[in-house]
């Protein structure tokens, strides 16, 4: 990457302040791009799901990495339940979503709590382990809430063969003129569930597996207590990709941290962070990283910045670590600021080889929280900072009164926020097909066929206020 006319900036930029000059380009579609990563991770989009307990859980690890990015499980899950969901993940088909499985016995109150999961809406009744109809959250309007699912579900039923070539299977839900069809086996057992957008999806994106054919999942473990003890275990369970993290990387317990995993010769490739400078980015890599994650405050739930003035906007942080990173050998993730398909692709310009995504997903479907409704009818999810007073509280759910009481003094985070669900992308993989489309296009613009000729070709220049604001589409009725 270079800047426009050759001329750096003596001052540090944030994501808004630059913009990418298009360049002559032989690339003349924006499906000839490769987004695959060249980090070791094995993810084939340039996505990373942040370990924010609020985003990062087994739907959201599933559905990520069968379109090819990877989800970080947060460091305050026990070991025991990371295992079950990592056992959950692998087990899960690559094309084929997890199915809402209802008994026919079961009541419409059911049904309204599971549905909203999925962003489909709907859930398939089984009998035997075999479908025999199906329920969508339409079917369930203005019906008492105990009145049971085999009453209202549609029994006429569309069925994917369990070999089906995702192209065929679209073509026959577009014939069928259905959204959502179960996907069976050769005794007619259920396996999942196929909408007619995931069968497109499955033809664009190639998932994130494993050396067995398993869809890949990542974990976090902090830097205090028995690092190298959680390692292993989260090791054990089959993680594929191992974070240290803490906010502050740059310090003595995260050098300790990284050499205990390292001892522990991971086998999988290791993250650690948070640093936003090129020194500390030489130290972490020396320590044993991979991969350096780079942010200090640039997050939507986060306040660090404003409660000590520390951090670095985040375009300069990036461009600055993944150029020491490179020369070392290594990578970095863009780890948040980033809130459109434009910083993305710019992160990626910067040299960032994957960007780390929280609030921005918190809002879908696929999050761990229950969706809620305000009073104007608008679907929301709750999320937090993972510095805040709900996660430091939850951290130190085992420690005396008198040490969380302490610790609760110094939050650094929003413990509360209503993440929105947009109705037009109320699916994680709705604003996975948003930042592709745009990470896409900015290589096409700049004449690149994969990420390291997107940072190779770049041309970025530094724009005023009012330059970004031109940038920004007219809102609705001007």
């Amino acid at each position: 990457m270079r800047f426009l006319h050759d001329r750096a900036p003596a001052h540090d930029l944030t994501y808004d302040d630059v913009f990418m000059v298009p360049r002559h380009s032989t690339v003349t579609s924006r499906y000839d791009v490769d987004l695959a990563t060249t980090d070791g991770t094995g993810a084939t989009l340039p996505i990373v799901v942040a370990n924010m307990t609020a985003v990062a859980g087994r739907r959201m690890a599933e559905t990520v990495a069968r379109r090819g990015g990877i989800t970080v499980l947060p460091q305050d899950i026990p070991v025991d339940v990371v295992r079950e969901v990592v056992a959950d993940v692998k087990s899960r088909h690559l094309v084929f979503d997890t199915a809402i499985e209802l008994r026919g016995d079961q009541t419409v109150g059911e049904a309204l709590a599971l549905i909203p999961k999925r962003s489909h809406r709907a859930a398939v009744v089984v009998e035997d382990g075999r479908p025999v109809g199906v329920v969508a959250s339409d079917d369930c309007v203005d019906v008492d809430r105990f009145t049971q699912v085999r009453d209202v579900m549609s029994s006429s039923l569309v069925t994917v063969p369990a070999d089906a070539d995702p192209r065929e299977a679209f073509d026959l839900l577009d014939r069928a003129r259905v959204r959502m069809a179960p996907a069976v086996d050769a005794d007619g057992r259920l396996i999942g569930v196929l909408t007619r957008v995931g069968a497109l999806r499955a033809t664009l994106y190639t998932p994130a597996t494993d050396d067995a054919g398993r869809l890949r999942v990542a974990a976090a473990v902090g830097v205090n207590g028995d690092v190298a003890g959680k390692a292993a275990a989260l090791l054990d369970a089959g993680v594929d990709t191992l974070v240290v993290d803490t906010a502050h990387g740059d310090q003595g317990r995260m050098v300790e941290a990284l050499r205990a995993v390292r001892a522990l010769d991971p086998g999988v490739p290791v993250a650690a962070g948070n640093i936003v400078s090129a020194e500390g980015t030489r130290e972490l890599l020396a320590a044993g990283a991979d991969i350096v994650k780079v942010g200090v405050g640039p997050g939507a739930m986060c306040t660090t910045r404003m409660m000590t003035g520390v951090g670095r906007p985040q375009f300069s942080a990036v461009l600055e670590c993944a150029e020491a990173a490179r020369a070392e050998g290594g990578h970095v993730w863009a780890d948040g600021g980033v809130r459109h398909p434009r910083d993305v692709a710019l992160a990626l310009a910067a040299g960032a080889s994957s960007v780390m995504v929280g609030s921005w997903f918190a809002g879908t479907h696929e999050s761990p929280g229950d969706l809620q409704v305000d009073a104007d009818g608008r679907a929301y999810k709750v999320s937090f900072g993972m510095a805040s007073a709900r996660a430091v509280a939850h951290r130190t759910a085992t420690a005396s009164a008198y040490d969380r009481a302490r610790k609760a003094l110094y939050e650094e985070g929003i413990s509360s926020s209503r993440m929105y669900v947009d109705p037009q992308r109320p699916g994680v993989e709705d604003l996975v097909d948003q930042i592709c489309a745009g990470v896409r296009s900015a290589c096409t613009y700049a004449g690149a066929r994969s990420l390291a000729e997107l940072h190779e070709r770049a041309v970025v220049g530094v724009q005023s206020a009012a330059g970004y604001q031109e940038g920004r589409p007219l809102p609705a009725g001007w």
